[in-house]
């Protein structure tokens, strides 16, 4: 009896040893991934545009992706989001904390509240699990489709007039390209580039 529960135990234990393998490997090419940004987005794109041919042919499963679109809207906030929210921070003057403007300011870069690396993780896995799911019947619910594009339009438009505002009120800018650079001279002094 007791070899029987030892053996057992043995095939869980093998069981949690191919799984941990599996996920090292993913982890690891995860990893692999990490430098290669615009790869890695060019592939996702035909994902969603694989999606949308899938969706355009099929005829259906428009829940489905209008759950993913909400999804995307969403996670796409939390990537122009400071991870900090200055409305939050209560040191700040009047207008609020400000990124700085001089040379003699101190430095605080933008951190995102969603990094770009799990934005892309995030937006790859939820675009396959859509896609799987057209695979089902049981989530092709009959809905008038125009109405929930008319919906998502609107929500999309409202959501990024508040972060427009947002980024205005608060002066920052959450992309790095055509920001100024700066770096320092021998004497010590800040120049833009």
């Amino acid at each position: 009896m007791e070899d029987e529960l030892l053996g057992s135990g043995g095939s869980k234990s093998k069981l949690s040893q191919i799984c941990t393998g599996i996920s090292q490997r993913y982890q690891g090419f995860l990893d692999k991934t990490v430098p290669w940004q615009k790869v890695r987005w060019v592939y996702t794109i035909l994902l969603l545009l694989g999606f949308a041919t899938r969706i355009i042919i099929a005829q259906g499963w428009y829940i489905v992706t209008y759950a993913l679109g909400i999804y995307h809207l969403n996670l796409f906030i939390a990537f122009l989001t400071p991870k900090i929210d200055p409305a939050m921070d209560f040191d700040a003057d009047e207008n609020g904390p400000e990124l700085p403007t001089r040379a003699n300011e101190e430095f605080r870069p933008f951190i995102r509240r969603l990094p770009e690396f799990k934005f892309w993780y995030s937006v790859t896995k939820s675009t396959v699990i859509g896609l799987i799911c057209t695979f089902f019947d049981c989530f092709n619910i009959p809905v008038f489709w125009p109405i929930l594009v008319m919906y998502f339009i609107t929500l999309f438009c409202i959501t990024m007039k508040r972060q427009i505002r947002h980024m205005i009120k608060y002066r920052y800018l959450p992309f790095t390209h055509g920001k100024p650079k700066y770096q320092t001279t021998e004497t010590g002094e800040v120049q833009n580039m």
